[in-house]
């Protein structure tokens, strides 16, 4: 409560103050809230994304092996599949940086289950420069207005093709018409993923924003 000092007149001229009680606005309070129930649910996805993207990785490894081995490169099929659950996890979670954490993530699993491949000792940098590039990819193009589908097909191409660049750098070494088709077979399977990545990000979103919509109307209730 405040109190006010007020001059009055009477009729006879004289002056006298009379002290008034005026009531105060109550002040604003802002609550912050917390989404748990969204982190929980962005939480499963990440870990359903970290076993999905090495084991299943490992269930591919023939087939693309098959194709690889046609073709006379050493790899690019299996790899952007895995990407494809580092572009998953961005785009669930819109969080900076998941891309990078789940590929961290992916290559601390691979390795303690033996999934060294030819990278070697280079495993986890083969997991985190693509991720990398994921984030980048995925942070700038959220400043514009270009749908989920886009965003996944565009950065798991980059991813692909980065991690291809970075596998030709650092252990393979082809001749340029190998590197050429190997680049391209990166390009091709990191589009079909990125593809398959966006249809999965607009479905999972989909179902987190029904249920937040319920939750909403709940405590409406």
């Amino acid at each position: 409560m405040k109190y006010i000092l007020q001059v009055c007149i009477t009729d006879k001229g004289r002056l006298y103050m009379q002290k008034k009680v005026v009531a105060s606005k109550p002040k604003k309070v802002e609550a912050v809230g917390f989404n748990l129930k969204g982190l929980v649910f962005e939480i499963l996805i990440m870990m359903g994304c970290l076993a999905a993207g090495v084991i299943l990785k490992r269930l591919i490894n023939p087939f693309a092996n098959m194709i690889t081995d046609a073709l006379h490169v050493p790899g690019g099929i299996s790899t952007a599949f895995s990407l494809m659950f580092l572009v998953l996890a961005s785009g669930v979670t819109t969080r900076k940086w998941s891309a990078t954490a789940m590929g961290v993530m992916q290559a601390a699993v691979a390795l303690s289950i033996g999934m060294v491949g030819s990278m070697g000792l280079l495993l986890p940098v083969s997991y985190v420069v693509p991720g990398i590039v994921i984030d980048n990819f995925m942070i700038v193009m959220l400043r514009g207005d270009i749908s989920i589908r886009v965003k996944a097909f565009v950065a798991n191409i980059a991813g692909s093709v980065a991690a291809a660049i970075f596998a030709e750098i650092a252990v393979f070494h082809l001749p340029l018409k190998a590197l050429a088709v190997y680049l391209c077979l990166a390009t091709l399977s990191g589009a079909i993923c990125g593809y398959l990545a966006g249809i999965m990000i607009e479905s999972i979103n989909d179902i987190k924003n029904n249920k937040s919509g319920d939750g909403v109307e709940n405590e409406g209730e």
